[in-house]
């Protein structure tokens, strides 16, 4: 079998690869916006290298066929043989490329409204030829809109008349309904993660806007929210495991799965705590009532002219601010169930993330890729064009 998958060279999309890559045999079908296949490679290894050595990496390519093209383009913008190989080859479509940019309608609209339709089309064309086994969807929990004070259940998580938090949750909720209503028959799976925090084996990670944002509430004498808000923090290596593992099952007991921290989610004191532990200096003090004094200054720095850390981390906590303060967690009773697993505690590992976060200064000290060993596998794409 062949899975067709956007977003392989980002965050999520790299964990659910590795996944694939060691818990199946099946080949892989990746959009990847590059011009050639060296681009490919280079961004691939980019986003990989945070889970595999070079000489994995190459094994893993010869399990891949590359196929360039865009979400923002007619048809995501491959060329005739790549999208003729793909209908004669793809059996199961996994999409996960999407704008994250919650203050861009622009980005949100072409990313994630245009661009899913563009891969539901090539699903409807999938199922025409009786070839398309699943369709799945990496939606969030940011479809359930405003929230306060609440546990959601997957079933009732949207509500038409309810306001969204920004463009993000707004368009991904809209996703999921055309893939309802476009692709009827088909075996469809929704995942909606939560805030995916870094990874519970190590303290690494290449995906820093939320931590930044994290480590700055962390660093603060006075955190200005209140002690008892729950936050929905879930472990990107457990992700990425219950999206690879669901989507590759022949039937699923759901369609909808929160891959969250469900009812295990931790106060915000309780985080802090072990994040001081963990080696962040001693656990700042909560105030509540200072929230919407907060909440006003954050919307002060986002909205700002000035480019500095100020301004950036102001525009960072604008975007996450209401998902740290809503006190709202996702039930995932079903994702756990159905896996066996459960997601790790964000207190285990949060002492680490920091750490790490700290010592690279935000940014992921990304190696340059060595040159492919004479012994390595190539892609599907070079053994083509040598048999040409």
């Amino acid at each position: 079998m062949t899975v067709f998958i956007t977003g392989a060279t980002g965050y999520l999309g790299s964990y659910v690869v590795d996944v694939l890559m060691r818990d199946t045999d099946d080949n892989l079908a990746l959009l990847v916006r590059a011009a050639d296949e060296n681009q490919a490679i280079e961004k691939l290894w980019k986003a990989w290298q945070l889970h595999m050595d070079a000489e994995r990496f190459y094994e893993c390519l010869g399990r891949t066929r590359l196929l360039y093209g865009d979400l923002h383009q007619e048809r995501l913008g491959l060329s005739d043989d790549d999208y003729e190989w793909l209908l004669a080859e793809g059996t199961s479509i996994l999409h996960i490329a999407a704008s994250l940019n919650r203050k861009s309608d622009k980005a949100c609209l072409n990313t994630n409204l245009r661009g899913t339709l563009s891969v539901l089309k090539i699903a409807m064309s999938l199922r025409d030829a009786g070839r398309l086994r699943r369709f799945s969807h990496v939606s969030t929990v940011a479809v359930a809109g405003q929230r306060s004070n609440e546990l959601i259940q997957e079933d009732t998580a949207i509500e038409w008349d309810r306001s969204d938090y920004d463009p993000y949750g707004r368009t991904k909720k809209f996703c999921e309904h055309m893939a309802r209503e476009l692709l009827p028959t088909t075996p469809l799976t929704f995942f909606r993660p939560s805030i995916v925090m870094g990874d519970s084996r190590r303290g690494d990670t290449s995906q820093f806007d939320m931590v930044r944002a994290f480590c700055t509430l962390a660093d603060l004498p006075i955190v200005p929210i209140r002690p008892h808000a729950r936050q929905d923090i879930v472990n990107a290596d457990w992700v990425g495991y219950a999206i690879a593992t669901l989507h590759m099952k022949d039937e699923t007991d759901h369609q909808i799965y929160h891959l969250s921290a469900g009812e295990s989610s931790l106060r915000a004191d309780r985080i802090a705590t072990a994040v001081a532990a963990g080696g962040g200096g001693k656990a700042p003090r909560f105030i509540g009532p200072l929230e919407p004094s907060f909440g006003w200054l954050v919307d002060q720095l986002a909205s700002s002219q000035k480019r500095n850390v100020a301004t950036y981390v102001g525009s960072l906590l604008k975007v996450f601010l209401p998902y740290i303060t809503y006190n709202t967690v996702f039930d995932n009773t079903r994702a756990t169930t159905e896996l066996g697993v459960s997601p790790t505690p964000f207190d285990e590992y949060c002492g680490a993330l920091y750490r790490f976060a700290k010592k690279v200064d935000f940014k992921y000290p990304h190696l340059p890729l060595p040159p492919r060993p004479a012994s390595a596998n190539p892609t599907s794409e070079s053994r083509a064009t040598e048999a040409k």
